[in-house]
């Protein structure tokens, strides 16, 4: 038998950010306990600011009955002169019986002690206590509170509880707080608590107190009510998803407004209003015709037939933060760029200040940009000696900002205010733009440098970052990266596939290596090459194949991926595919670092004609891009399975097998400068 479940635990108000990271994890914790206690069954949990809610649409009554059998030590071993020995006692203790209530066994033809029992499934009643105390210890939410006299913590402190079982109010005690058949609504319907005669009345009463228990509705509501601002002020709200869940988890009864604030604060950078908004007051911004607008929208929690005065108040907390915002702002011009101070700075033990990495930065920039200098002036249309000062400035210019009031208030900005100040103080474009991109991309799909200078800026702080945190041993380790170094190497990757930059990794570990102190630096070069595996998108194995080449160049790397894994990605890839395996098994005594002469006056048969001839037209061939190269090479499929029906590899004559592994060995040589197919799996 089956009845409804619903259980609510009444919190103080829950912070949104901490319950949103955990919110699939309490479902599971939930599902597991239930699997534990045997009474798996479908549930909803649901979230308000003020609940913690399952409901259970049918909850089982009582775990099923079990039989339970029990195998003992062997007789022979269980007696001794007729009496039951220590170990037969012992089986009995386990049992819960006298020794004479066992019974017998076969086990494998030998006798042995035997106990079964059948054992009645427990009342789920009987089990909620255990079960919630379990689900409430799992949520792990970083920080805890205790509260009055009690020793133990929760998120926040609770203060009311209801455990329902169909008509029955089960009696359960959490955090001292004891389970009764109340609820609490909205407190702006009423502070007092309210009966909820039963499970079914529970939401149509949360309702009538302006409750609306299900985030999903909360949030529908609130997309609904920005469609119809929108409509109604020719506006764009932006719809920052992760803010929206937030408010969504800090609302029982929201309700979206448009508020205003003084033209005169669009003087500001939009980033500075956008964040003064979202991380201080969960505003969303309002663009019209494309730029930000005087408004804002609030989503409220407020029940009231008359918004005016949750607007008005709105908009007073917001003056202050914006008045904030544009002192800090004219102050920071008024001051102009300057790293000076950053020498007081630390960076990280063992690699000094802020300014000692500045230093090394530019070293890396000024030697990239020599790598990169003619992309860099075909870009720029600028010359060398132009885009070497504009390069020190731009590095000595990244990390000025950090000194600014702007960032001192808003850290999320550095990089952003260091653009927005250096292009009103008539910096070069060149320069502005590459302070405002030097950490991009700053994750996955985000934005890259939108040219290749700005690329050599923001790869030359990733790499110091790099090589500095290796060589004072702080390297990455299982899931542990706290400077985000794989983060950095994925950006790196990124931005020479972007910009076909050559970039092979043991040479750039020698030009730069010896700016840090001395380490193993094969540490980092299996780091980057363990990175490029996870950050490129194809056939794990086609990756491998490309690697297993001895490409150390990222970029070429890339390509060749990019190229095999088309290719391999084909329908008609894996039946073709079993010829190029029997090169790579044939290839694999071949040595093929030695000079592999074929001598063609010793061919004998036809087929051995037909696949040299073809081959050599296919290497004395130019390409111009991997994956023609590639298709060419699999296009001597039937030569060579021609060669395989008509040509005895292992021959007895000593020459012309070496002759003939050797033809083969060249096949495979030939595409080992590209990938190692033998690594291949399809």
């Amino acid at each position: 038998m089956t009845q409804a479940l619903l259980i609510e635990i009444g919190v103080e108000e829950l912070p949104a950010i901490p319950l949103l990271k955990i919110v699939s994890n309490i479902e599971k914790s939930w599902e597991n306990i239930l699997e534990e206690y045997k009474l798996s069954s479908d549930f909803e949990f649901i979230y308000t600011p003020r609940r913690l809610v399952l409901k259970h649409a049918a909850m089982p009554l009582s775990q099923e009955d079990s039989t339970i059998e029990l195998m003992g030590p062997p007789v022979v071993a269980a007696l001794k002169d007729g009496e039951p020995t220590k170990a037969a006692e012992g089986f009995a203790r386990k049992c819960g019986v006298s020794f004479d209530e066992l019974g017998r066994a076969d086990v494998k033809g030998r006798e042995v002690l035997y106990f079964k029992k059948e054992e009645k499934g427990a009342d789920t009643a009987s089990l909620l206590q255990g079960m919630l105390e379990k689900w409430m210890d799992s949520m792990s939410f970083g920080k805890m509170m205790r509260w009055g006299a009690r020793t133990d913590e929760f998120i926040r402190p609770i203060r009311w509880l209801q455990v329902r079982l169909g008509d029955t109010s089960v009696p359960v005690e959490l955090f001292g707080v004891k389970s009764d058949t109340k609820t609490y609504v909205h407190r702006m319907v009423t502070y007092d608590s309210v009966e909820v005669a039963n499970i079914d009345a529970y939401e149509s009463i949360l309702a009538e107190g302006a409750v609306m228990l299900q985030p999903k509705e909360r949030e529908s509501k609130i997309l609904a009510e920005f469609d119809a601002l929108e409509g109604e002020h020719n506006i764009i709200i932006e719809r920052d998803r992760s803010l929206i869940a937030e408010v969504v988890a800090i609302t029982e009864n929201p309700k979206a407004l448009v508020g205003t604030f003084d033209e005169l604060f669009l003087e500001l950078p939009p980033e500075v209003i956008i964040t003064s908004m979202k991380e201080h007051q969960r505003y969303f911004p309002v663009f019209e015709n494309g730029k930000i607008a005087n408004k804002f929208v609030v989503v409220s929690n407020a029940y009231t037939d008359d918004y005016s005065k949750v607007i008005a108040g709105n908009e007073r907390v917001l003056k202050p933060r914006l008045a904030d915002g544009l002192f800090f702002y004219k102050n920071d011009l008024k001051n102009g760029l300057s790293t000076d101070g950053l020498e007081k700075v630390q960076f990280i033990d063992g690699l000094g200040t802020l300014a000692d990495k500045i230093t090394r930065e530019k070293n890396i920039a000024m030697r990239l940009l020599g790598l990169y200098m003619e992309k860099v002036e075909a870009q720029t249309g600028k010359g060398n000696a132009e885009l070497e000062k504009l390069m020190d400035r731009s590095v000595n210019l990244a990390k000025a900002d950090l000194m600014s009031e702007m960032v001192y208030e808003f850290t999320e900005l550095q990089g952003l205010m260091g653009y927005y100040y250096a292009k009103a103080l008539g910096e070069d474009k060149i320069v502005y733009n590459a302070i405002k991109e030097q950490y991009m991309p700053v994750g996955e799909g985000a934005e890259l440098p939108t040219s290749a200078f700005s690329s050599i800026v923001a790869m030359s702080i990733k790499l110091d970052t790099l090589f500095g945190l290796f060589s004072v041993g702080k390297i990455p380790t299982g899931s542990k990266d706290p400077f985000a170094l794989r983060r950095a190497v994925n950006g790196i990757v990124r931005i020479v596939t972007e910009y076909d930059l050559s970039f092979n990794i043991d040479d750039i570990i020698t030009l730069l290596k010896g700016s840090y102190d001395e380490f193993d630096t094969k540490l980092l070069s299996d780091f980057i090459i363990e990175r490029i595996n996870k950050s490129l998108d194809a056939n794990p194995s086609v990756i491998a194949a490309v690697l297993a080449s001895g490409e150390r160049d990222i970029n070429e790397i890339a390509k060749k991926v990019s190229a095999l894994n088309e290719i391999v990605s084909s329908d008609a890839f894996k039946e073709q595919f079993s010829t190029f395996k029997r090169v790579a098994n044939i290839s694999k005594d071949v040595d093929l670092d030695s000079n592999l002469s074929i001598d063609i006056s010793l061919f004998k048969e036809e087929a051995e004609v037909t696949l040299y001839t073809a081959y050599e037209k296919v290497i004395n061939q130019d390409y111009h891009d991997y994956k023609t190269q590639l298709e060419a090479l699999f296009g001597l499929k039937r030569e060579l399975d021609g060669y395989f029906d008509d040509v005895m590899v292992n021959t007895d004559d000593e020459a012309l097998k070496t002759n003939r592994l050797h033809t083969i060995g060249s096949v495979y040589k030939t595409f080992k400068s590209i990938a190692d197919i033998k690594e291949i799996t399809v």
